[in-house]
């Protein structure tokens, strides 16, 4: 069925899910910073693409932002909306710049993918494991690992 747009009406599409998300981050100095949250948030498939959408948190230290990931096969896009904006593109072996924008100003942000894998049913379950080095503006580097449990 479609509706007058031309648009598939896919109802009960998009799903409640829960999330857990482990953030590693480790400096230059080995010094490593941990986060673990566990949060709602939503899961739909649009165009053979899965998308999760979830909205940050105090724990994150970026509350008040909307972050939603586009995972196609091996290749996830992050987009952040809100208190900081961000758009990071994931994908192994490739390097992406982007522009990363807060309260504070702005940052020239430059991602180099170490390892994508991705598990996800069409039903919503599964796991993100993603590896990768931040360097921001060209200063300050650091390795990376994100991990996302969709329950």
């Amino acid at each position: 069925m479609y509706n007058c747009l031309g648009f598939r009406n896919q109802a009960n599409i998009m799903k409640n899910v829960m999330l857990k998300i482990k953030g590693k981050q480790t400096n230059i100095e080995g010094e490593e910073n941990i986060i673990e949250l566990i949060t709602e948030g939503k899961f739909y498939t649009k165009n053979g693409s899965h998308y999760l959408v979830y909205d940050e948190t105090e724990i994150s230290g970026m509350e008040g932002s909307t972050t939603t990931l586009k995972i196609q096969g091996h290749k996830i896009s992050m987009k952040r909306f809100g208190s900081n904006s961000s758009s990071l593109i994931f994908e192994e072996g490739k390097k992406h710049r982007t522009e990363y924008l807060t309260a504070y100003g702005d940052m020239s942000i430059e991602v180099l993918t170490d390892n994508v894998d991705v598990s996800i049913s069409e039903v919503g379950k599964g796991n993100i494991d993603l590896s990768y080095k931040l360097n921001i503006s060209d200063n300050m580097e650091s390795s990376n690992h994100l991990t996302i449990d969709i329950m």
